[in-house]
């Protein structure tokens, strides 16, 4: 009798397993949603020592994955039209689009694609990637920021993150000399993805 129950209880476990997901399920994925304006690549630079010099860039596209259960596999990657670069002066736009800085007619995109995802207590992250502009790629560390997570009211789900990172210019061939505190550039990365 106890090995006919035996047996059936082992069954009845096996018969369940076969139902349950092979794998665990997998990183929700998101796209950047920049068709409604709602994700900004901007940056900072010092000018001349002065005051701070503001611009952005209007094109761009990305996706990121982001897994609750093991954030560690989140990523990301985004690819920037430098050509968009804005910095509300038509003038020194064109100087910005030009040889002495992202010579977009040779470069035309810069690309980031993350390598590493560090989620802290606090609700901050470390986000690692591979930043490729001007034909260099280096590696960038970003501090990130998750804003929030949740339904929208058009019946989709949206997460938003935000990130800071510094970067030099030389280390991606720019060196045109704007000064001793203009040998870096600031940015900020605002980013809201629409779950798929």
């Amino acid at each position: 009798m106890k090995s006919t129950l035996r047996n059936t209880l082992f069954a009845a476990v096996v018969g369940g397993l076969a139902f349950l997901p092979a794998t665990a399920p997998a990183a929700e994925e998101y796209v950047i949603d920049t068709e409604g304006a709602h994700a900004f690549v901007q940056f900072r630079i010092q000018h001349l020592g002065f005051s701070w010099l503001y611009g952005r860039f209007n094109d761009f596209e990305g996706r990121f994955s982001y897994d609750e259960d093991n954030p560690s596999n989140s990523d990301v990657e985004l690819t920037i039209n430098m050509a968009s670069i804005d910095s509300n002066h038509a003038e020194r736009d064109r100087h910005l689009r030009g040889d002495d800085f992202f010579h977009v007619s040779e470069y035309p995109q810069a690309r980031f694609v993350s390598t590493g995802f560090e989620e802290h207590d606090d609700g901050t992250a470390t986000l690692t990637g591979e930043l490729t502009m001007k034909d260099v790629t280096r590696e960038v560390v970003i501090d990130v920021e998750q804003i929030g997570a949740g339904e929208d009211p058009w019946g989709g789900y949206r997460r938003g993150f935000q990130g800071e990172t510094t970067i030099t210019l030389k280390d991606f061939n720019i060196d045109y000399e704007l000064g001793p505190d203009a040998r870096e550039a600031q940015l900020e990365l605002a980013v809201e993805g629409i779950r798929q």
